[in-house]
């Protein structure tokens, strides 16, 4: 899964290819002399090359959508106009920023045009994913397993790579007050009118507080960034799991994972809940971290959670109003 804004070039270039032949009077001159061809001149197919060559990149996501999202991709070159094509050449949009309902398997590439409307550039094809995670209405296991309604024998092992990439916090966006609308849109599908904006925001803020701002997780290796900016990285082993029992009657399962090496500036363990429990790859993650393995376990109040590092905050609270 691709977790960085998608960014592909491909150059058109039109040359010519010449060719010098070199006349033979028989075998036996040929055996006997050596015949020197002339040099030929690229220069000018190479700068007549680069005049027309474009190259051409993709702003935006081609993942971590949502059915019924959008896909929003602006085109990046030097074009005096634009095209977008899908996948068998149709044209499907005709200006610098493609919007159109998000498709799952949907393959788009964006085209620049000259003053003659000839293509002079183009990016790579680009396809569209739809990340339905938490289930659809078509898709009653996953989102009976999203629910945290599971049975054991469904539970697999998970590995580090599950969460491999770049993340950030959503803790500030929250107190910048860039949440608010998810804040109000739970509010508003709450069957509890005490359960108001102000109630919410003040339980996301409790769950969502943490002094790491980023996490970067690499093969085995795991490093925070905290507010300040400054790092510290180990190494981690998978450490088995643990299935939790909720208040609520639905249950979750924490992936632990234990420090290797003597770096007493990491946690000696980091447990995920995702709301999955088999292999998958993230699309957002709470993490748990601490030195004492059964207090994280017992801990259900406090759950930084952390989206992927690409994500807009659009996207961010699309994900939050989705579930």
């Amino acid at each position: 899964m691709n977790r960085f804004i998608k960014r592909g070039s491909i150059v058109l270039v039109t040359a010519g290819i010449l060719a010098g032949c070199a006349g033979e009077s028989d075998q036996q001159a040929a055996d006997s002399q050596q015949v020197e061809e002339p040099a030929i001149d690229n220069q000018d197919t190479a700068e007549e090359a680069s005049d027309v060559a474009q190259t051409v990149d993709i702003e935006g996501l081609q993942d971590h959508y949502h059915t019924g999202d959008k896909v929003k991709l602006i085109a990046k070159g030097d074009g005096a106009a634009w095209q977008w094509v899908d996948g068998n050449d149709q044209v499907i949009g005709d200006s610098e920023m493609l919007e159109i309902d998000a498709k799952d398997g949907l393959q788009v590439k964006a085209q620049a045009l000259d003053d003659n409307d000839q293509i002079i550039g183009e990016s790579d094809l680009m396809e569209i994913h739809i990340d339905d995670h938490h289930g659809t209405d078509g898709d009653e296991v996953a989102s009976r397993i999203y629910s945290g309604f599971f049975y054991n024998d469904e539970i697999e092992a998970r590995e580090l790579s599950d969460w491999e990439g770049q993340w950030q916090s959503v803790h500030t966006y929250l107190a910048d007050g860039d949440l608010d609308e998810v804040m109000e849109h739970k509010a508003e599908a709450a069957d509890d009118p005490e359960k108001t904006a102000e109630y919410y925001k003040e339980y996301y803020t409790k769950g969502y507080e943490t002094d790491i701002q980023y996490i970067d997780i690499h093969g085995s290796e795991v490093t925070f960034t905290d507010e300040k900016g400054e790092q510290q990285s180990a190494d981690y082993e998978h450490d088995g799991h643990e299935v939790l029992e909720y208040e609520r009657g639905n249950r979750g399962v924490r992936f632990v994972f234990k420090r290797v090496g003597n770096n007493d500036k990491m946690p000696k363990y980091i447990q995920f809940s995702d709301h999955a429990i088999a292999p998958q790859e993230a699309l957002h993650y709470h993490l748990y971290w601490g030195d004492d393995r059964q207090e994280l376990l017992d801990e259900v109040e406090h759950w930084p959670t952390y989206y992927p590092i690409d994500y807009t905050i659009e996207q961010i609270k699309a994900d939050m109003m989705a579930h």
